[in-house]
Parts: C-alpha cells; sequence; structure tokens
C-alpha cells in the first residue's frame, strides 16, 4: 500500500487555504489511477495570526492540521516531513500558485524509479511568473547548472514529490526560503536521480512574501555554499581556469600584436598584471582540489565530485603538481640568475624590477604546487584509511596447493 502525503506550509493563509485543500482532496481518484493507494494531507500552521487554522479545522478528519510557532517556509515543511506516514512526500504553496493537480503524473514518474520529482515552471507550460522572478529563476537554474555539471531548469519550484527515504541523505536543510535550492543543489551532488516534469504557474493574489533581492542574495549564498560542501574544485577550479585563460589571452595577444607589428614592444605592466592572474589561478585551483579531498573525509560516501565531471575530476593532475612545482621554482631561479647575468635589474633600466618580481613569482608558485602535492597525497591516505583498515581486518589469504617436495636426508 503506498501513500502519498501533502504538506501544506501555511503562513497568514485565511484567504486562499480552504481553496488549495479541495484541489488537493480532489485528486484522491486520479492517484488511485497510477497505484497510489491513499493520500494523507497535512497543513503546518506556521504560528498564523489570521483564520488559517479554524478554516483548515473545519475540514475534519480529511485534513491534518498541526500548529507550530513561526519557523519560516523550510521549519514548516520539515515539521510536516517529519510527521508525514507516506512513502512519498509532496509539497506545494498554500496561496495556489501551484497545480496539486499535477501530483498523480509527478507520483508516477517518482513511482517509476525517481527519487525528486520537481514540477517546472521554467519548462514549457503556462506560467504567469513575472518577468523579473523569471529572470531570477533563469539565473539560480544556470547557477545550479554549472555549479553541479547538470542540466536543470527550475532550481526553486515549490512544488515537488519526494521519496521520504531519501530525507536522511538530502538534510540538513534551512528552514527559510531557500529550502528548495538547498534540496535541489544537495540532491544533485548525492547522486540521487532528480526528474522535471512541466507545471503550470499561476501568481499569487496580492502581494508575493518572495523578496526578489534579499532572497535572491539568500537563494545564491545557498547554492555555492553547499556546493562547497560537496564539490569545491568546480567552484574553486572553474574560476582558476578562467584566470589562468585570461593570462593567456594577455600574452597571446602581446605576441600576436608584436608579431604582427601592431605593437613596438610588451607592456611591463599588461605581463604583470597576467603574471598575477596565472598565480591566483594556480592557487584557486590547488586549493580546490585540496578542498574536493578534505570534503570527501566527511561524507565518507560517493558523491558527485569533478571540475569536467565525474571522470575528468580534478583528481588527476595533482599527481603532477610536485614536478610541476620544481619546474616553476627552477624557473624561477634561473630567470633571476639570467636577469643578473645579462643586467636587467640594473636599477637606471625602465623595467628593472620586473625580472625580479618574475623570479619571486614562479617560486611561490613552486612552493604552492609542492605544497599542495603533499597535502592533498596525506588527504587521499586518509580517505582511504578506514577501507584498507577493514581489508586488513578481514585479510583472507589463498592457500598453496601445490605438494611440499621432501627435504634431502642429512647425515
Amino acid at each position: 500500500m503506498t501513500t502519498l502525503s501533502v504538506v501544506i506550509p501555511a503562513y497568514n493563509e485565511e484567504d486562499g487555504i480552504a481553496a488549495i485543500i479541495e484541489r488537493v482532496l480532489a485528486i484522491r481518484p486520479a492517484l488511485k489511477e497510477v497505484g497510489i493507494d491513499d493520500l494523507e494531507c497535512i497543513v503546518v500552521d506556521d504560528g498564523s495570526k489570521d483564520r488559517t487554522a479554524a478554516i483548515v479545522q473545519g475540514f475534519g478528519d480529511q485534513v491534518r492540521l498541526i500548529r507550530q510557532q513561526n519557523r519560516g517556509y523550510g521549519g514548516a515543511l520539515k515539521t510536516g516531513f517529519s510527521q508525514a506516514r507516506g512513502e512519498l512526500i509532496g509539497f506545494l504553496d498554500a496561496d495556489s500558485t501551484y497545480p496539486p493537480e499535477y501530483f498523480p503524473a509527478m507520483c508516477k514518474v517518482a513511482l517509476a524509479g525517481a527519487d525528486i520529482v520537481i514540477g517546472s515552471r521554467m519548462a514549457g507550460e503556462h506560467s504567469e511568473m513575472p518577468l523579473v522572478r523569471r529572470i531570477g529563476n533563469l539565473i539560480f537554474a544556470t547557477m545550479l547548472s554549472l555549479v553541479a555539471g547538470v542540466r536543470i531548469s527550475d532550481s526553486a519550484s515549490g512544488q515537488r514529490v519526494l521519496r521520504r527515504s531519501i530525507l536522511p541523505i538530502i538534510y540538513p536543510l534551512p528552514n527559510t526560503l531557500d529550502f528548495t535550492p538547498a534540496m535541489s543543489t544537495r540532491a544533485l551532488h548525492e547522486g540521487l536521480r532528480m526528474v522535471e516534469i512541466p507545471i503550470p504557474y499561476k501568481e499569487r493574489a496580492g502581494r508575493s512574501k518572495l523578496h526578489v533581492i534579499r532572497d535572491g542574495l539568500r537563494f545564491t549564498k545557498s547554492i555555492v555554499w553547499t556546493a562547497l560542501t560537496y564539490n569545491p574544485v568546480r567552484i574553486f577550479g572553474g574560476i582558476g581556469l578562467l584566470l589562468l585563460l585570461l593570462a593567456g589571452l594577455i600574452i597571446g595577444g602581446q605576441s600576436l600584436g608584436i608579431a604582427l607589428g601592431f605593437l613596438g614592444g610588451w607592456s611591463f605592466p599588461q605581463l604583470f598584471g597576467a603574471l598575477v592572474l596565472a598565480v591566483a589561478g594556480v592557487t584557486l585551483y590547488t586549493t580546490g582540489t585540496s578542498f574536493s579531498y578534505l570534503v570527501t573525509l566527511f561524507h565518507k560516501r560517493a558523491i558527485r565530485q569533478g571540475l569536467f565531471g565525474r571522470r575528468g575530476n580534478g583528481r588527476r593532475i595533482e599527481r603532477h603538481y610536485w614536478w610541476l612545482g620544481l619546474l616553476a621554482i627552477g624557473g624561477g631561479l634561473t630567470t633571476y640568475v639570467a636577469a643578473v647575468a645579462f643586467d636587467l635589474t640594473n636599477p637606471t633600466l625602465a623595467h628593472s624590477w620586473f625580472a625580479p618580481v618574475v623570479s619571486a613569482m614562479l617560486v611561490l608558485m613552486g612552493v604552492q604546487l609542492v605544497s599542495a602535492w603533499g597535502l592533498v597525497r596525506v588527504l587521499a591516505e586518509l580517505s582511504r584509511r578506514e577501507i584498507e583498515q577493514e581489508a586488513d581486518l578481514n585479510w583472507t589469504y589463498t592457500p598453496l596447493t601445490t605438494p611440499v617436495e621432501a627435504a634431502a636426508q642429512t647425515a
């Protein structure tokens, strides 16, 4: 017997709570057609000061009313999840902006194997979402797609169906409005199967509780910080590679300009800027790879990591950090010796500072690479320690079956 528990968080929703409850209760026949035997409707009154609780109470045994002190949108949902008895849990807002009539289709996808089914307002169905919020959702979805490496169209949808069994995997989640983008970010990095289906969206009558700037910043921080707890090399390494690319473009542009006769010589300030970008890029990239090993120690299970996907996970190049570092240190020392030998550090020259600065930066970059190599070696050993310890404790051997040759008799 499969039950769907629909959780409705409500705060001062006396104008619309009755309508959404009636629509949720009306989907019971459609749920049976897709294999859902029972429906549980839970309304979490999050400290309303109006008649919300009284209206819900009027539905009697058809609806389970839970009243609590105000904990926020995410806090109300977590209260509902903790009290739900269904194997599947759905949720949506109390203001009729989301269509409960799509729950049967979403449950069908969940029963087919999805861990989380998201009703996407950005996937083609009719949507009355204002332009500002549509652009914001597009930005958040793109940001999440970039940091997670998986394409998603609506990272903050408030209508979802999920398996109750995955709650230990996706928790902890915030109590605030960034509950849903945090859930999406965590689910993608945990490797859960997340499926989106298009749903229509109706704009709320009256003033929205969503503050574009305040909640937009909160959504951004939630996505970035959650992603950093799983896959830091994706963010640090991506920024590092971008800085290295900019450095290469500056140096390449100057080289091409000189070769084609557009430039009369090297621009030392631009070269210095390119060098700073390169050092910053290497530092960020090595920080990202080291950071990834560190978070793996805490998760102790397979999670989504990598700069370009699971295979190009940024854990190959760090094996070469030691010789790349020594090469940079050698290049720095050679640069300084050559500059002294050719009198390029003569104070009377206009750019006598350049060679020593290049030398110092190369040496520092080399030290950074070598120290990062040592750090990831130690973290890699620590991440394998429990597995190797378990293997040693359960040590098995292959018995030798060849007959023992008789030893020669001694006098």
